[in-house]
């Protein structure tokens, strides 16, 4: 636009120079126009003809990406899980929608490095997409030589769902709510067995925020995977742990453990009636999330497309049923949005990290 600016300027001065140097020429040229029947005079006609070059040249391209080849879905995971039953959703749909095959591969490992390192090095026209959780954010904190890059070796698109977990303690503890929480742990300090499934997960990373914003003393308890932790908090051998909302809710009905609060910024939808920890007066909880992302580098309209289809698959009752009963929540923010959530998360994960000083190697 401003090369085109740049023309018109040039264009109308030399015509006003001329004007003001050699007004018999300017007069001679009038003449001509008017008698091959021009309306118009040509410093106008310069001007008009310029300034319809600059709006063409100005007006936003609009361009829609169609995919060349199929496009395959890097899930990080090992397959059945609800991770993976959700790309496996939205593929079926994304292939109808882009009119080529849109393949589920699942590449476990390294927890979740090894797939996601292969999204990193591939090509960025589209073909290749991660569809991972929210603990990416947290991976290059976890390393004394990060595994990736976040913001250079990828371009985030779009969340599938949103979501997050829930404290849940045994049912025998003698508090149910956040503040009795608290004020039981602050009395009786390292008293508290809080479970998670492995030193570096989010519900380890949980455990340390939640420390840090209540100012307790809680003794984490690591756990190969939610399953043993679970069968441990049901037999009283734990007093809380960090679930899944399903889980969670499920648990609490059978009358085995009772939910103290959702550690999301907003209430859950499968679990309305739970508060969230902020409503209870502590800045602590973070949404998750499940999202897509490209290798770095992925052009403007490759996003604009992806996230078009994929926001739209994720809106359809049939998808939001599915995602409602998970305990989840329906994601699609845009990308401009979510790359601002990306770098939110990291930077607040980044910090529980640090002055936990939590390292995985």
């Amino acid at each position: 636009m401003a090369q085109s600016g740049n023309s018109l300027a040039r264009m109308v001065n030399n015509d006003l120079r001329e004007h003001r140097i050699f007004p018999a020429r300017v007069a001679a040229r009038r003449s001509r126009d008017a008698n091959q029947g021009s309306s118009m005079p040509s410093l106008l006609k310069s001007l008009f003809t310029a300034l319809a070059l600059a709006l063409a040249c100005s007006a936003p391209a609009n361009a829609q990406w169609k995919p060349s080849k199929p496009i395959r879905i890097v899930v990080p995971f090992t397959p059945g899980g609800g991770t993976d039953q959700q790309a496996r959703r939205i593929a079926v749909a994304l292939a109808e929608a882009l009119g080529v095959p849109v393949i589920v591969d699942n590449k476990p490992g390294a927890g979740t490095l090894v797939g996601t390192r292969e999204v990193a090095k591939a090509a960025p026209d589209g073909s290749t997409l991660l569809y991972t959780v929210a603990a990416m954010t947290q991976m290059p904190h976890l390393y004394a030589t990060p595994p990736y890059d976040l913001f250079k070796d990828f371009t985030p698109i779009t969340p599938g769902s949103m979501g997050g977990t829930v404290l849940v303690a045994r049912q025998d503890a003698p508090f149910s709510t956040v503040r009795e929480m608290v004020d039981y742990a602050k009395r009786n300090p390292g008293k508290l067995n809080v479970a998670s499934y492995g030193i570096g997960t989010t519900g380890h990373l949980n455990i340390e925020f939640l420390k840090r914003v209540a100012g307790i003393d809680v003794t984490h308890i690591p756990y190969p995977g939610p399953a043993q932790a679970n069968q441990d908090l049901y037999a009283g051998r734990i007093d809380m742990f960090f679930d899944g909302p399903t889980t969670a809710s499920a648990s609490s009905k059978s009358g085995r453990t009772k939910l103290i609060a959702a550690a999301t910024e907003k209430r859950i939808p499968s679990l309305p009636d739970l508060q969230t920890f902020h409503e209870a007066g502590l800045d602590f909880g973070i949404d998750g999330w499940i999202a897509f992302f490209g290798p770095g580098g992925m052009r403007p309209e490759i996003v604009a497309t992806l996230h078009k289809e994929i926001a739209r698959i994720v809106n359809t009752p049939e998808f939001r049923k599915f995602i409602f009963e998970s305990g989840l929540d329906y994601g699609g923010m845009t990308p401009a949005d979510f790359t601002t959530k990306v770098r939110s998360d990291y930077e607040r994960w980044g910090r529980v990290i640090r002055e936990a000083a939590v390292k995985l190697d």
